[in-house]
């Protein structure tokens, strides 16, 4: 039985071997979500989540599906007579991969070297799954709490059927601490947990200048080409010095937490020589609570098309990060309206947003967090912090407001070197351990 970090550490020790074997089978699955000729993997990756919680001890399995989304798979095991219920979520879709050329390793064959295991989904998220399963397997038949296991098939996806899957789940996703392991540490060395998170929106603009395209020779100066005019609308999308100048948009001046150094920033991005930061504030207000907007996307003719033509249409996806205490619907609002608004010379514009994601901030005081505090703080030898991510959850959100009741922890196995979404996507092993350990131990001790 479990009753302290030195029983947990050993009783993890015992199931580690087996929980990396599982996960490195998972991370061969290539089961990326936004590619439609991949269900097959999906629905593969799903089937050996639902065998591995079977053999944890679960004996409540369904691989759960909507009209339209990928499959979950939901687990459920009682807990003894008034015992809380803690849901543990993690997802199994995986990222594309990108240009494989990029990769140093086959992603979808895993690969240790250096103390990391390099595959598509090592760390974001197939091994958030491993961390509950080690910390199940570490129970065994002594679990002193209810647990639901969720491992969602398209969180990479924006989660598009999120909302009727709450509401046609909703009891059996109801608990009153929430885990959802699908986040980053500070190092990996100094364990986190996350709470605050930015929202977001994604919007695609369309300018149109003409009906068809002409010679720039014969109508070049007074004849507006739509690129042109796209890169000035999008260029009004920041001031001088990189701040976003969106009227409107909700800026947390001091969101707490420890401070990062602009050379480890530089570092953990990849950011070139000569190139500056954008922005003002400090580094941690800028990534955590002030809003970002990022260009990702173009529609016009590549470099390798191009003739001497005005351009009559062209289009860009637009990413909007809203920080913690604005409101998702009225920033996404307000990015429509400027993108309107700056349209030069008359051109036609046209807006189309995505649905938003609402930004988080958890309750202060929780015991929960602060069971899991102290037990990241004992696995990893290490005092843990509270951090702010720049990225958007959107389970978490969509979870606080069905259950507004639940305490959500958002833990996870991430780190600045983990390079998840990127090329060589790498899961550190040792942080690996450490987390598996803080989850066994906020098993045993949720119980007051």
């Amino acid at each position: 039985m479990i009753t302290d970090a030195e029983s947990a550490r050993a009783a993890v020790q015992g199931v580690l071997p087996g929980v990396r074997e599982n996960l490195e089978q998972l991370v061969a699955i290539p089961s990326v979500s936004a590619d439609p000729a991949a269900a097959p993997a999906l629905a593969e990756s799903a089937r050996a989540v639902a065998a591995l919680l079977r053999e944890a001890g679960l004996p409540e399995v369904e691989i759960a599906e909507l009209d339209g989304g990928q499959p979950a798979v939901i687990a459920h095991r009682p807990g003894p007579p008034g015992a809380p219920t803690a849901l543990l979520y993690a997802h199994h879709d995986v990222q594309p991969t990108g240009d494989r050329a990029n990769w140093d390793s086959d992603p979808f064959t895993p690969q240790v070297r250096d103390g990391r295991l390099y595959g598509r989904g090592a760390a974001d998220d197939k091994a958030g799954l491993a961390v509950h399963l080690a910390a199940l397997r570490a129970h065994g038949d002594s679990l002193p709490v209810g647990v639901t296991v969720l491992v969602e098939g398209e969180e990479e996806i924006g989660s598009p059927t999120l909302e009727a899957f709450l509401d046609a789940y909703h009891d059996r996703l109801r608990a009153d601490v929430v885990v959802f392991a699908d986040a980053v540490n500070w190092t990996a060395d100094v364990p986190a947990l996350t709470t605050t998170l930015r929202g977001g929106v994604s919007a695609t603009v369309e300018v149109r200048t003409l009906r068809h395209g002409v010679h720039s020779g014969l109508f070049g100066g007074p004849v507006p080409d739509a690129l042109t005019a796209l890169c000035r609308i999008l260029a009004t999308l920041h001031d001088e010095q990189g701040n976003v100048a969106v009227p409107g948009l909700v800026r947390d001046p001091s969101p707490g937490g420890p401070e990062l150094a602009e050379a480890d920033l530089r570092a953990d991005a990849g950011v070139l020589d000569g190139v500056q930061l954008t922005g003002t504030g400090s580094l941690t207000e800028r990534l955590w609570a002030a809003p970002a907007v990022s260009v990702i996307g173009i529609d016009a003719p590549p470099i390798a098309q191009a003739s001497n033509t005005l351009i009559p249409r062209a289009r860009a996806k637009i990413s909007l990060r809203i920080a913690p205490g604005d409101d998702a619907a009225r920033a996404r609002d307000a990015l429509t309206a400027h993108l309107t608004a700056a349209a030069p010379w008359g051109v036609q514009v046209s807006v189309k947003p995505g649905p938003p994601i609402a930004p988080y901030a958890a309750p202060p005081g929780g015991r929960a967090h602060q069971v899991m505090r102290e037990a990241l703080t004992q696995s990893f030898g290490t005092q843990a912090v509270d951090v702010g991510v720049g990225g958007s959850i959107p389970f978490v959100t969509a979870y606080a407001r069905h259950f507004p009741d639940a305490e959500i922890l958002v833990t996870g196995v991430e780190e600045p070197g983990t390079n998840a979404h990127g090329p060589n996507e790498s899961l550190h092993l040792t942080l690996f351990e450490h987390a598996c350990e803080a989850e066994a131990i906020l098993l045993a001790q949720l119980t007051p």
